[in-house]
């Protein structure tokens, strides 16, 4: 492994805002007293400022807690060719409700994200924007066919500097490709993510080969198909020389085999999704089409596993897979759903009830596995610091008692495939800072 000391630096940022922000009554990290929060140019100067401090803006974030902006390894934007489900615009305003900063989209678009112009086309309606930074992941193998590598040094040093490439939505199934795509990811130095399921093993599947399915009479995927090739990437990472990342872990299986590999300092990393860690295959008997996703909800003690190999750091980070598509797509038979459901607005919500409120964690923890390591993996400059005099104004505040309730239209999602709906949360974020600008403000948002 390297450094990361030629790693390709990021292409050229929105600009910040001149001027000032003060964040009012904000706890970072949710410790201790309220602060008051001064930002300048895009920067934080004070953490401690004066309760009578003038600023350009004032947001009042009335005791709230402060923390990194979050970084999202992994969302399905749409754009190019799918905008009917959702667009580079709608996916940006939800990310920034949802408390992101950055997202990486995934390269399973219309035409595929495998050309330097695409990608940068896709980097360029971010910037525009300027709601969260959105990143390109370009494609391991030409049209995700499998077949012959992409162009990664080309990508990698255009405009866009893509900086993690991926097939996710189809696993690099011929091991001879996917050791090549290693042994040339190291010599551009970036990152290649794999969507561990052995095709042969899933064909026709729609749910997680167990009782439930077996009582429902659905096609199943097993554990076996995500294992295999976990355990066949890791050990061509071992011997061939780069970073590994696993894309939406969601087996007890695949937990032991992270496990493995990390005591062979093998470099492999990997994300959750919030809904492998909250749902499972119990509700499948609704034969709603919202709980349809690849790789499926398992049993309870995969998620109980899931659960605990995060707050271990055997799992390091969570990564929403958000998924938008439209009605038709999922109001239908289950097995003919097309697999994936919404994630970026109420991501941080699972997280926080599933650690923070029962107590199993604090909301470091939060911005570890949604912010700092993200931004680590994927060598990220600007993202994930932390909250300190000097750093980027990339931050997320959120209120952790405002309990609301999950109604797909009120999302900002062009897309409404949620298995959330009607579902109460406690945490919320109340506003969103990109290099000092208020992108998200609840209840201000156009």
């Amino acid at each position: 492994m390297t450094n990361g000391a030629c790693y390709p630096e990021v292409g050229p940022l929105a600009a910040h805002p001149r001027g000032s922000l003060l964040i009012r009554s904000v706890r970072p990290y949710g410790e201790g007293a309220p602060v008051n929060v001064l930002i300048e140019d895009g920067r934080i100067v004070n953490m401690s400022a004066p309760a009578d401090q003038t600023a350009d803006n004032v947001l009042d974030a009335a005791g709230g807690v402060l923390l990194p902006g979050l970084v999202d390894m992994h969302v399905h934007l749409r754009e190019p060719g799918r905008e009917d489900t959702e667009t580079i615009a709608t996916g940006a305003r939800a990310a920034s409700r949802g408390g992101f900063t950055a997202v990486f989209t995934m390269a399973n678009t219309t035409p595929v994200t495998d050309q330097p112009i695409i990608a940068e086309g896709v980097w360029a309606k971010g910037q525009k924007l300027n709601l969260c930074d959105v990143h390109p992941v370009g494609a391991i193998t030409k049209g995700l066919e499998g077949a012959s590598l992409t162009e990664f040094g080309m990508m990698a040093r255009s405009q866009a500097r893509v900086r993690m490439f991926s097939d996710d939505g189809v696993c690099v199934d011929n091991p001879l490709i996917m050791r090549r795509a290693l042994e040339y990811a190291r010599g551009c130095d970036v990152l290649i993510a794999q969507h561990a399921e052995d095709a042969r093993l899933v064909a026709g599947g729609c749910a997680h080969e167990g009782p439930m399915a077996g009582r429902l009479g659905l096609p199943g995927r097993p554990r076996t198909a995500e294992e295999a090739i976990v355990i066949r990437d890791a050990l061509l990472a071992r011997d061939f020389g780069n970073r590994l990342h696993i894309c939406h872990v969601s087996s007890a299986g695949t937990v032991e085999l992270l496990r493995f590999a990390h005591a062979q300092k093998i470099p492999v990393t990997s994300e959750v999704t919030p809904h492998h860690l909250l749902l499972t295959d119990e509700p499948l008997d609704r034969f709603d089409g919202a709980l349809r996703v690849n790789p499926p909800l398992r049993e309870a003690s995969d998620a109980e596993a899931l659960c605990q190999a995060l707050l271990d750091g055997d799992i390091d980070c969570v990564a929403t897979d958000h998924a938008p598509h439209g009605a038709e797509e999922k109001c239908c038979d289950f097995e003919h759903a097309l697999p994936g459901m919404l994630g970026l607005e109420t991501s941080l919500a699972i997280i926080a009830r599933l650690f923070v409120e029962p107590g199993l964690a604090d909301w470091r923890f939060v911005a570890r596995v949604m912010s700092e390591r993200p931004a680590e993996i994927v060598r990220l400059p600007g993202q994930g610091r932390p909250l300190a005099v000097g750093e980027p104004a990339n931050l997320a505040v959120i209120d952790p008692d405002s309990p609301w309730t999950v109604q797909p239209d009120q999302l900002a999602s062009k897309s409404k495939n949620t298995p959330f709906a009607g579902m109460t949360f406690n945490a919320r974020v109340t506003a969103t800072v990109l290099r000092g600008k208020v992108t998200h403000r609840l209840g201000n948002d156009s």
